[in-house]
């Protein structure tokens, strides 16, 4: 599939200070989900064209500030969670309207808001080819999480939304208690490393971020998944047949 086929798609990390370790926002997608049904996943989706059109009024560049904007519409309308909004509280009372397709920009003008954009932090950029679905052009987002967010369900395309630390959700999956995809697991395991939001967003502003395109490679006989090891991830490769069963 060629690079122009690809869609479009932004998530993002948010993550609070509970003073252990830091925790993170989850969303449980629905089993009857054509992609990543019955995973966790962080809140995001693909950017539509209110995203394009609502980014092309803040100059810039067209494509980076839309998926920022699709991340920030996808974790109110998922999750219920106001980031890069300011003010956010009456942008809350506007979820179900804006999950219902009413055009974010005016939602923006009634509610008196306006988009921090600067709120999220780029981390990585992920572009898998050759899989079983669509492909989508996935750019990954760090943001801090606002004071007492109450996350909720939106009762459709996710069954639960939670907080858990990288490790927790790693051990998770480790016990069979939960699914997570190829790319998910390496995100959560380079988030594990980090005590703090401030030192994920170190790390995101030390690594370069470029698209991530994992390829199969043998190992000792053995196939492996693998990604690039200059971007900042602590594993780099999981056997193929074990990435295949996750």
């Amino acid at each position: 599939m060629a690079d122009e086929e690809a869609i479009p798609a932004a998530t993002v990390v948010v993550m609070r200070e509970r003073g252990g370790l830091p925790e993170l926002l989850m969303v449980e997608r629905a089993s009857a989900m054509s992609f990543a049904g019955g995973a966790l996943v962080f809140p995001g989706g693909r950017v539509d064209p209110g995203d394009l059109a609502l980014a092309d009024l803040h100059g810039g560049d067209l494509h980076e500030n839309a998926a920022r904007i699709a991340a920030i519409r996808e974790t109110l309308e998922e999750a219920g969670v106001a980031i890069g909004l300011a003010p956010a509280g009456r942008m809350l009372a506007m979820r179900e309207r804006l999950y219902a397709g009413e055009p974010m920009g005016e939602l923006l003008k009634e509610a008196g808001a306006a988009l921090a954009l600067d709120a999220l932090v780029p981390f990585a950029r992920w572009l898998p080819r050759g899989v079983p679905h669509k492909v989508f052009d996935t750019r990954f987002y760090l943001a801090r999480a606002p004071d007492n967010a109450e996350p909720k369900v939106d009762g459709n395309e996710n069954v639960r939304v939670f907080w858990a630390s990288a490790r927790a959700v790693l051990a998770m999956a480790d016990r069979g208690e939960a699914h997570i995809i190829f790319p998910t697991r390496r995100n959560l395991e380079r988030l594990a490393l980090f005590a703090r939001f401030d030192d994920a967003v170190a790390d995101a502003r030390a690594h370069p971020i470029r698209p991530i395109t994992p390829w199969v490679e043998t190992r000792g006989e053995v196939e492996h998944l693998c990604i690039p090891d200059d971007l900042g991830y602590p594993v780099s490769a999981q056997r193929l047949d074990e990435a295949i069963r996750a």
